[in-house]
Order: C-alpha cells, then structure tokens, then sequence
C-alpha cells in the first residue's frame, strides 16, 4: 500500500479520500488555490500546497504544477477525485511516466471512453445496446442538421467530451435544431474544450440507471449494483438511490451484464460507472461511461458496507478486487441529496457568501455527511456551489425516505441561500414516492417542487413568535442572574416589557422572503396573548425542549419542530412546510425595493459569452438580451418589460461583477 498520496482536488471529494487515508495509515498532501487557502481539505491533510489563483484553470487545471508538488513531496500516488483532472488522459500518462501512480484507469480507457463518439463506437463493437443516433467526426452544422433528420426527432444533442449535463440540449423540431446546436457547442467549448457534439433520438420518459463498475490489472472486472438517478434537473442529477424501485432482478442481471462487458471493453481499471437510459418498457440503451469515482458513490458504499476509495487505493496498488461477483451482496437502501448554495425560485441561480449559520443533522449509522466546509467557511464564486451530501439508510426505501425527511428537517443554513425547502418538498412529492419519477419528470412539473410565495398562516406565525419570546426572556434572564449583574432581581431586567402602570406588549417582527409580520405580544414566562391583525391567540404552558416548542394554543397542546436564536426561527408545519423567519427590529422598517424594470443587472459574477441586444433596439418582456456564464452554468438574462434599449455596457467575452447594470432601458 502507498505511504505517501497527493489529492489533486479540493472540497468534499478531497476532504473524503483524506479520511479513507487517514484510517488506512496513508500520509496526505492536499493542493490548494488562492480562494482555498482556508479550506477544510487543506485542513485535515498532513500537509498542504499552493499552486496558484482562484479560477480553476490557474489551480486545480494545471498538472504541470501539481505533479511538480507531488514530486517535491516524494507522492507516490495521485487521487484525482472527480472532476477537474480525473479524466484527463494527459495527466493521467505524465503521471505513469513521472512514476508516479494515477489512482484511476489507464490513459487508454479514459480515452477511449473520453468521446461519447468513440465510446459508443466501440460499445455497438461489443454488443452493448446503444440509442439510435450520430456519432461521426463531421461537425459541419448542414451534416449534423441531415443526420438530425435521419435520427428523427425529438433528439438530444451532447458534448462529445461532456458530462454532468453540460453542452446537452433537447430539441424537438428542425426549426430549433440550429440555435440549440449552437449553444451547446458553445457550452461544451467552455466545459471541456471540445465543441465537438453527437446527436441521440430522445427517449421519451426515460429513467437514468447507472452501474457501479470496478476492475484490477489482473483482468478481474465485476459490478457493485446500480443506482437510480432518475430525479434530475437539467440533466443535473438532484437525487440518488439504490436500489433502484423500478427494477426486478432479472432486468438487474442483464444490465449489470452490459456493464461488465462495457468495462471489459476498453481493459478496465479502478472505479467506474456505466450509465444506461431506460425506456418505460424497460429496455436498455449505453449512454455513457464515467472513468471515475461518481459523486453518488456513498449510496453504494451503505448498501454493500464497502469504502469504494480503499478499493481504488488497493487496485491502484496493485491487489486484486477485495470481492468475486458472487460477493456481492447488497442490504437495505440508501438515497442521497446534495445541499446547495442556490435559490430555486430564482430558476436555481447559485450563491456565495459567508455561511453564517451551518446545522446539519447528527451522524450516525443511519445518517452520512460528507462535505467540505464547516460553520462560518465561505463559499465562493470560483467553484461548485456544493454545501454537503446527505445520504440516508434504512432496511426499506419508505423508512429511508422517511430518514431523509427528518435529516433535512434538522438542517439549517443561514448565509446564501439553499435548495433544503426544495429538497423537502421533493422527498415528499407522490412521484418520488411511488418511484415513478423520469428524468424530465421535475422540468415538466418543476412547480409542484418549488416553495414559492408561501404566506404562513397565523397559526405558524403565532408558533414562531411565542419561540421569539422564550428565546428572549431565557438569555435576557441568563443574563439577570449573573452573579456580576448589579442588581439579578431589578424588574427592569425582565424580558416582558413590564412597565409601571400597565400590562407589557411587545412586538415581535418576523420576515420572511421580503415581507414583515408582526405579532403583538402581552405576558410572559411561557403564557401569552397573541395578536396578528385580526387574528388572536391564547398561549399557555409555552417551552422549548430539544429542537421544538411544547405549548397549548387556545387550549390545544401542539408540538411544533423548531429551532431559534437571537436573529432567526426556523419551524415545519405540520405538512413539513419549512419557514425561516429572519428576526427584525420593532419599530424600524424600511423596504428595499427590487430592482427596477429599466435595467438588467449581473446576478452575480461571470463572464460574457453572448449579447443579442442592441442599443435603440425594441425588446418584448422575457426577450433573452445577453448569454452570461457564472459557477460552471449558463444563464439567460432576459428583458424585465417591452421597451426600448437605451445602452448596452458589456461586451462578449468580457468579465462583469456582481449587480453591474448590463443592459439600460429607455425611460
């Protein structure tokens, strides 16, 4: 076994393979950019090294640099993770040749499972079934159009070199074909340096099945199950499971058989995922196969009690596959979610920022976190958005999403904003359920799934307020009976707005998604009136016990899940609704106003990469002006109303800052 690894990755994935190591004896070097200099990968490895500035291509992009550090610190294998350089048949044979070990497959199978094109040349060679497409070296746009009207349509157009649903589109007739070409040519450009492209017919309602896969240099080459990723979001996968609800054990066998001989195919090496495309009638087709770790393996890992980066250790080392086929043996079901820094009212916009409050639930062996960042870390522009992966297990899908259901419940995230409200809403949401999600399901009824404008009834708000003023009067109190409190037992002390002359009130301001609630308060100590507009209530017996509120609401005991500070209430109704109010001050508000209809403005930073507007030009509202490219996405910046262009101030190709104004309307 290596004594000495270099993980060539930042974030979860490098903080997981420095865990494995760590409890296998294995000496860790981290790599880090300027933005990552205090990064929780660089803090749990044995040591760690700069290797340039916050944009990937300055940092975690350049080999030369990081196999220079790995040769200065005597490294005698390299982790790539996934993403960045795991897949990248240049470093992966400089790496052979500065003998050094590339824990992953050989420079030929990357390769040869690089190109979509190429990978499905050579699976239709080896029998494994394929959708009927293109996958030719001609690129012109006339060709691809023909072969678009052979193929048939609806079709769906990917990188050649993609993954992770960059550089796909799905088009449905001819008239759209060569816009839609075009801009995944221009994604997969910047994705992956290929505008290369190959056209597939579009299975309708298809679900997405993958096959773990893993192979030694002894020429054993077995399957680790499948896992269903069918939930997804723009080809971007939201959840994960195994085993998958829709398959019966025979249709198991048969594709993990494809994937087996998919991996036998181009000599396998270390870890790998096959992915199929299912069609409803439970036929098959290869889509594509992953040279790497996938960020969903932990699924496999609960199921099978495995830790699937030990195994690439071990390959990579040279030991044969720890299991025969016959081995293996999966228990219970595992599902995964990951926490992101993105709203998903505003069409999932990622966010940065400080996160300044980070609860997750407590690990345990029904409950994993993996993640790389902690309490009060930021989350910055210059990479994935990702917060941490949620993974559940249980004896049975049901009892697992049930698991699900309460370890999202125990999360909270105070800073940028986060899709847990949306994550919610989908382990609850009858089609993920009753395991018949497609992987169009959530763009067809993304709706069903958003939180949206949620006003909270009086009942919430009178559960969130009564929290408010327990939380109050506890530290207020708290603070009373200091002993260095000059005076514990002055009236002045108490947190119940007592005043000579009269009956306290107080005035609890919550907000919540830009609106003010407030809720007057009389009493204390757990016995309140409550008033909100018309609305009032009768609060006896109010306490706060482990993460909720105990109290009787005009004389009807309710338990409510909840948790507060000095600045904040999160509670769940008793649908699993979440709210999280944010607390204000009494007596002072003032309203920001949204940005208004004469201006378009940078959501956030990102570069240019396409401007259709014209200065003087006349626009209709929702008309796309500019193409901008921020934290690995696309985004369409459209016309807020009709009118006309007074300025465009910003140039194709040119980096823009957050809340620049891009595009001035005429008054």
């Amino acid at each position: 076994m290596f004594e000495r690894v270099l993980i060539a990755n930042r974030g979860e994935i490098a903080c997981r393979v420095i865990r494995t190591c760590r409890r296998l004896g294995i000496h860790t070097i981290a790599v880090y950019s300027e933005a990552d200099r205090d990064a929780q990968h660089v803090r749990l490895a044995d040591e760690a090294w700069p290797i340039g500035g916050p944009r990937p291509a300055d940092s975690y992009l350049r080999g030369d640099v990081i196999l220079d550090v790995a040769k200065k610190t005597g490294a005698q294998a390299i982790h790539p993770g996934y993403g960045f350089l795991s897949e990248n048949t240049g470093f992966a044979r400089t790496c052979m040749e500065a003998g050094i070990v590339f824990i992953g497959p050989r420079p030929e199978s990357i390769d040869a499972m690089g190109s979509k094109a190429a990978a499905k040349a050579l699976m239709e060679r080896h029998a494994v079934p394929l959708v009927p497409g293109y996958h030719g070296e001609n690129q012109d746009t006339a060709y691809l159009s023909e072969q678009a009207a052979k193929t048939g349509y609806p079709l769906m157009i990917k990188a050649a070199s993609g993954g992770g649903g960059k550089g796909m589109r799905i088009v449905r007739n001819a008239g759209e074909f060569v816009d839609a070409l075009a801009s995944a040519q221009r994604e997969a450009t910047s994705s992956f340096g290929d505008a290369r492209v190959i056209l597939e017919r579009y299975v309708e309602h298809p679900r997405h099945i993958e096959f773990q896969v893993f192979g030694d240099a002894l020429g054993n080459v077995i399957h680790l199950n499948e896992r269903e990723c069918s939930a997804q979001r723009r080809y971007q996968k939201v959840l994960e499971e195994t085993p998958s609800p829709f398959l019966d054990q025979a249709r198991r066998a048969a594709m993990g058989a494809a994937a087996v001989a998919a991996a036998q195919a181009v000599n396998y090496i270390g870890a790998g995922t096959v992915e199929f495309i299912v069609a409803q009638s439970g036929e098959f087709f290869f889509m594509e196969m992953n040279t790497r770790l996938q960020v969903e393996h932990p699924v496999t890992e609960l199921t099978l009690g495995l830790d699937l980066v030990e195994w690439q250790l071990r390959v990579a080392a040279g030991q044969p596959l720890p299991l025969r086929q016959e081995q293996v043996h999966a228990h219970g079901h595992a599902i995964e979610v990951r926490l992101y820094a993105e709203d998903p009212d505003q069409n999932f916009l990622p966010g940065s920022g400080k996160l300044q409050t980070l609860r997750l639930p407590e690990p345990s062996a029904q409950v994993r976190l993996d993640g790389g960042v902690i309490e009060g870390d930021t989350v910055t522009i210059f990479y994935d958005p990702m917060i941490a992966k949620l993974i559940v297990f249980d004896a049975t899908r049901e009892q697992a999403l049930q698991r699900l259901r309460e370890a999202l419940a125990a999360c909270e995230i105070v800073g940028p904003k986060s899709n847990i409200g949306f994550l919610e809403r989908l382990c609850r949401h009858p089609a993920v359920i009753e395991g018949r999600i497609d992987t169009g399901y959530l763009d067809r009824h993304l709706e069903e799934f958003l939180v949206g404008d949620v006003v909270p009834t009086d009942h919430v708000l009178f559960a969130a307020a009564t929290a408010a003023l327990l939380h109050d009067e506890l530290s207020i109190g708290a603070a009373a009976a200091d002993p260095h409190s000059p005076d514990p037992h002055s009236p002045w002390a108490r947190a119940d707005a007592w005043r000579i002359g009269h009956a306290g009130k107080r005035i609890i301001a919550l907000t919540l998604r830009e609106r003010r609630y407030d809720i007057e308060a009389h009493g204390h100590d757990g016995s309140y009136q409550l008033r909100h507009g018309e609305a009032s209530c009768e609060v006896r017996g109010a306490r706060l016990l482990d993460d909720s509120l105990s109290a009787r609401f005009d004389g009807e005991s309710r338990r409510v899940p909840l948790r507060t500070d000095a600045a904040h209430v999160l509670l769940h109704d008793t649908d699993g609704q979440r709210y999280s109010f944010a607390r204000a001050a009494a007596f002072a508000w003032e309203s920001e106003d949204a940005v208004g209809g004469n201006q378009v403005i940078a959501p956030m930073p990102g570069r240019i990469v396409l401007v259709k507007a014209k200065a003087g030009e006349v626009v209709e509202q929702g008309q796309e002006l500019l193409v901008m490219e921020a934290m690995k996405m696309e985004l369409a910046l459209k016309a807020p109303r009709a009118g006309t262009i007074e300025s465009v101030n910003a140039a194709q190709g040119e980096f823009v800052e957050a809340d620049a104004v891009l595009v001035r309307f005429a008054d």
